[in-house]
């Protein structure tokens, strides 16, 4: 018999509805543990409620999800306690000084005092912010910023690390800052990525495997090769949106335009 394969995200018939409005439309699917796993889709294709719903915050209509093999209805705390979850909207305080920010962290995750200074130079150094840490993050560029949210997410080395839109707003170089941090959160530490985007060069460059979607339902999955090789010899991810989905895609400084950008980007996900 072929060996079973351990899954770190599985959701069946996966259904969110607002009213009349089904945001998430009978979703199915699997993430493989270590996987990078991207999930495509223009503002409004309910990425952001399928990943709410993957992360405890919004109770699903219908269907089933387990994340690091719990149930997010049932065991919604134990899924709590093995995930890591980096959100669209900025959620560093920038009063603070990067090491503070880790520190509220720290507290927020229950984590053994003794353990917290450790831990904190740990994540800091992983994202190469150990020479900022003291520095107010109101002065910290899009990219540090970003930086130090991963490093907060992953204080409780989760199983699996959920980030909606990890790249929103930030220029080129600070965004294959960002890809770096995330390949390296896989191959350190064994992390499971899923994350959401609009940007197909992301999806392309980083996922592993990616799902599309468009008007809450997965149209299309496959690793990008697979996908593009279904469009034809020289496709691109934008080709095969374009065959799947129908049209394009929407493309995607410091701290206050990090902080407008990504509020603007969420209220139209």
């Amino acid at each position: 018999m072929p060996p079973t394969i351990d899954f770190a995200i599985q959701t069946s018939s996966l259904t969110r509805r607002f009213g009349e409005l089904i945001a998430v439309d009978s979703v199915s699917l699997t993430v493989a543990r270590g996987e990078i796993f991207g999930l495509i889709g223009s503002n409004g294709a309910g990425k952001s409620t399928l990943i709410k719903m993957l992360t405890t915050l919004l109770p699903p209509t219908s269907g089933t999800a387990k994340v690091a093999g719990y149930d997010v209805v049932r065991e919604s705390a134990e899924v709590r306690r093995h995930i890591g979850y980096v959100q669209q909207l900025l959620s560093a305080d920038g009063s603070l000084t990067g090491f503070e920010n880790m520190l509220l962290s720290a507290r927020l995750y229950a984590i053994p005092r003794r353990e917290r200074a450790p831990r904190i130079a740990e994540a800091l150094a992983a994202m190469n912010l150990a020479e900022a840490a003291n520095r107010l993050v109101h002065n910290y560029s899009g990219g540090m910023i970003r930086e130090l949210e991963i490093a907060q997410s992953m204080l409780h080395r989760p199983e699996v690390l959920l980030m909606d839109e990890p790249t929103v707003g930030l220029d080129p170089l600070a965004r294959r800052g960002v890809h770096d941090r995330i390949r390296m959160l896989r191959e350190n530490y064994g992390m499971t990525i899923f994350l959401t985007t609009h940007d197909m060069a992301e999806a392309d460059d980083l996922c592993d495997r990616i799902a599309l979607m468009h008007r809450g339902r997965i149209e299309v999955e496959g690793s990008p090769e697979e996908l593009k090789g279904r469009v034809g010899p020289d496709a691109s991810l934008e080709g095969v949106f374009e065959k799947f989905i129908g049209g394009g895609i929407e493309p995607g400084g410091g701290y206050r335009e990090v902080r407008v950008t990504r509020r603007s980007a969420r209220a139209r996900s």
